[in-house]
């Protein structure tokens, strides 16, 4: 299973103006093919009858339901909390959320990371100050595995910004949750990733991902006679 890219939503009914199938309905048809469902305080049978209902409105378009925490109810794709578990679990597609080098460094089998808070954030503050979109790109550059952006990313530039700083996707909340009309603002959002991602940003990212990133132990070199 490939990692997520694009406009990725992440579920919060807390702050969702209607119902949770309302929302991703509308984003699915705003473009959006991976959803992250939260929830995490639901018992888990509510939460399980959730992510079916989610994983049918996706279906119909080929998406994807990545269940946050080591739980995938019933499904094969998870997004884990940088605290753990670790090592993760067996899975087709395991995410972790980061927000420094340490925590970038402990990825193991992680197939991919998000990175926040990029922007100041009403939903999880209390960690740290906004990376900006240079910070971001700092971090990005050390990450073995594809980046979403994640934190209040909210507006076209700002997701533009983070495709330019290195990001394969943007994960967005309450720009969509608190939406009148999701499907506008979702194909607002995805429109703008589309635009960002030039054929140029695709040849310099192959390049890249023909490097290592991860550090490599120095080499004996002979010395020049």
């Amino acid at each position: 299973m490939s990692p997520p890219a694009g406009v990725v939503v992440l579920t919060d009914r807390r702050v969702a103006l209607r119902g949770l199938e309302w929302v991703v309905a509308g984003a699915v048809a705003g473009g959006v093919r991976w959803v992250v469902l939260r929830e995490k305080d639901l018992p888990r049978a509510e939460r399980a009858a959730l992510a079916a209902d989610l994983r049918a409105i996706l279906a119909d378009v080929g998406g994807t339901l990545i269940v946050a925490g080591p739980d995938p109810l019933g499904g094969d794709a998870v997004h884990l909390p940088a605290a753990g578990p670790y090592p993760p679990p067996t899975l087709r597609l395991v995410g972790r959320s980061c927000h420094n080098h340490t925590e970038l460094r402990r990825l193991t089998t992680e197939h991919y990371a998000t990175v926040s808070p990029v922007h100041l954030t009403r939903t999880k503050p209390g960690y740290g100050p906004p990376l900006g979109p240079a910070g971001l790109r700092r971090l990005i550059e050390v990450s073995p595995v594809p980046v979403l952006a994640l934190g209040g990313v909210e507006t076209p530039e700002q997701v533009t910004a983070c495709v330019e700083a290195g990001a394969v996707g943007v994960a967005v909340l309450g720009a969509l949750m608190r939406a009148t009309d999701p499907a506008e603002t979702a194909a607002t959002l995805t429109s703008a990733y589309a635009e960002a991602v030039t054929p140029e940003l695709l040849q310099a990212r192959a390049g890249s991902a023909r490097s290592p990133r991860r550090p490599q132990p120095p080499t004996a070199t002979r010395e020049r006679k």
